[in-house]
């Protein structure tokens, strides 16, 4: 507990994390209720009130980053491993604090951005009905989380702020776009990336609607795919531990 509370107040003197938390929740919630209230009636559906929630993780992204970089270039790491000698849990202490963070972080970007929506259209069509409505939603924060758990083990691997954020957002944006460009394999490999399995969590298994019908049928289902998005995460995670005790801080 103590070395959460560290963490924490270590996260919170900065001003980085909370530009990222402001600018996560603005661009989440103000593409998601702009979106919603600009398009088509046809393309008015639970998940176009959650349009910007990518833009928004690339911040948390950022943010998770900077969380470990930071003190990398500011030398206070060298300070924290010599107070606690046990690496690993500080850096897991860390990762911890910014993952819940960012789940927090998703969770109310997302419901404002749902509740926003609602009270500007007033349609039903925004009603939280169904289970697949309810994971458009409420799984935003799951997302958040797993993606700043690869942008943690990012910024350890890394050890640079400009190299770290540049390859998380490279990655995420353009990335994986390019994969699926690939003759003959590219859809199947794009499948199984990390991000793509993502977004198969939070709009895979809904009716097909204008909005959906041209997504590719996902080889598993969106729990399924919530679980190897995290595990890969976790993965990499644990790959950045081990290379954190092995070097030099």
């Amino acid at each position: 507990m103590t070395l959460l509370a560290i963490e924490r107040m270590k996260l919170f003197t900065t001003r980085s994390p909370w530009w990222c938390m402001f600018a996560a929740l603005l661009l989440t919630v103000g593409l998601g209720v702009l979106y919603a209230a600009t398009a088509p009636a046809e393309f008015t559906v639970v998940g176009a009130t959650q349009s910007g929630g990518q833009l928004g993780m690339m911040v948390i992204m950022v943010l998770a980053v900077l969380a470990v970089t930071t003190e990398y270039r500011f030398g206070t790491i060298k300070a924290t491993f010599q107070a606690v000698p046990n690496r690993t849990a500080v850096m897991l202490a860390k990762s911890g604090v910014v993952a819940a963070l960012a789940f927090v972080i998703g969770e109310i970007a997302a419901f404002l951005a749902w509740g926003v929506s609602y009270l500007i259209t007033g349609g039903e069509t925004l009603a939280l009905d169904a289970g697949h409505e309810w994971r458009n939603v409420a799984g935003l924060g799951l997302v958040y989380a797993g993606a700043a758990l690869y942008a943690l083990a990012v910024g350890m691997l890394v050890r640079q702020s400009a190299g770290g954020i540049s390859l998380v957002l490279v990655w995420a944006l353009l990335v994986e776009s390019l994969v699926g460009l690939l003759p003959r394999v590219g859809d199947d490999i794009f499948d199984w990336m990390p991000f793509a399995a993502a977004n198969q969590f939070l709009q895979g298994g809904a009716p097909q609607t204008p909005m959906t019908s041209q997504m590719p049928e996902a080889p598993i289902g969106p729990w399924a795919s919530l679980v190897y998005f995290l595990a890969l995460g976790v993965a990499l995670l644990v790959i950045a531990l081990i290379t954190v005790r092995k070097r030099d801080a």
